[in-house]
């Protein structure tokens, strides 16, 4: 029994088999490790460009709005540029929970 397994083991296509796996393991350009790592990467660009496309997806729909809607371009004005009309006083107000360190 001893015999036989030994002859197994010893025998070259083991041998070639062996070296092969801990080639592509250890020693390759490409090895399993890099492979792994390539792949957490790619998940995490994956869901960067989801995120991005959201993004996208909602400032195309805010520009059609301002483009298509007074009422939205005024408001849009009035937030984010304290544009007034004349005669208009703007109070702006701060949050003070907002402040970060």
């Amino acid at each position: 029994m001893m015999q036989k397994i030994t002859k197994i083991l010893t025998s070259k296509y083991a041998i070639a088999g062996a070296f092969f796996l801990v080639w592509m393991l250890f020693v390759d350009q490409r090895d399993f490790f890099q492979q792994q790592e390539r792949k957490a990467e790619l998940e995490k660009l994956e869901m960067k460009k989801r995120y991005y496309q959201t993004e996208i997806d909602k400032a195309r729909k805010t520009l059609t709005d301002l483009q298509t809607n007074p009422a939205a371009l005024e408001k849009f004005a009035r937030e984010r540029y304290l544009m007034k009309k004349d005669g208009e006083d703007i109070f702006a107000i701060e949050d003070s929970t907002a402040i970060t360190k």
